[in-house]
């Protein structure tokens, strides 16, 4: 979910809640209630959901290359002590 996504759904749940008659409400006092939720969304630091699999995606592969790096070292110290017995 895209942070504009979940700043509409924060705001649409806001005003469904607190609000029954968000219609009525203001726009000056929406615009002030989503200016600062989009500023307390911006200091959670939030990524979404692609991002978040891609690096998801990354780590998965570059765990994968360390255990082929491991057993490869693994092999080469077996075959230097072998060798050099």
């Amino acid at each position: 979910m895209k942070k504009n996504e979940l700043l509409e759904k924060f705001v649409n749940q806001f005003n469904g809640i607190i609000a029954p008659g968000a219609e009525s409400l203001n726009k000056e006092i929406q615009q002030k209630m989503r200016s600062a939720a989009q500023t307390a969304f911006d200091k959670l630091d939030l990524v979404s959901r692609e991002e978040f699999d891609a690096q998801v995606s990354i780590l998965n592969r570059t765990q994968e290359q360390l255990e082929d790096i491991k057993k490869q070292l693994s092999e080469i110290e077996e075959n230097l002590s072998t060798k050099y017995r």
